[in-house]
């Protein structure tokens, strides 16, 4: 399994273990000092020895490259945070379904709606769940009570 982290991250973890074994602390040590198990800094140890730097270098993130670009993922965050009303559904609710309907029709980018998830949570989005309100709700009302008699009938803490 990848570790977490940059490529940038880990090139640097890998450094400065480098660097403490040179200064001559045991694996055990560093691996404490880095954070990371022992076998790594001495697999770290070997592969240095046998190919210098190059070897402890991060090797690229493995998997398919994105279909969406950079600019691509910019303009779905503006259309996301429009709202889907402004996409022309007819709610403001945005499901994986319609994300990748957005996608297909805006910018000819196909997607299963089944992997729509992993792509709005690579971008930082996570599903939350509409609160349900009723039509007739007066919203003041409802914030006059909660400041008003809220407090005089709620259980107070006994000593």
């Amino acid at each position: 399994m990848r570790p977490q982290g940059s490529q940038a991250e880990l090139e640097r973890r890998r450094e400065r273990a480098l660097a403490l074994l040179a200064e001559g602390l045991w694996p055990v040590e560093v691996a404490r000092r880095v954070g990371v198990d022992r076998r790594s800094v001495r697999r770290w140890k070997a592969a240095h020895r046998s190919g210098g730097r190059q070897a402890v270098k991060a090797k690229p993130v493995p998997g398919r490259p994105s279909k969406l670009s950079p600019e691509d993922k910019d303009r779905l965050e503006s259309m996301l945070l429009a709202g889907a009303r402004a996409a022309g559904f007819a709610s403001d609710l945005w499901t994986c379904r319609r994300v990748a309907e957005l996608l297909s029709e805006r910018l000819g980018v196909e997607y299963h709606p089944g992997h729509i998830s992993r792509l709005l949570h690579a971008m930082g989005w996570s599903p939350q769940k509409p609160q349900r309100r009723a039509v007739e709700r007066q919203e003041e009302l409802v914030q006059t009570w909660v400041k008003r008699d809220w407090p005089r009938i709620k259980k107070k803490p006994g000593k």
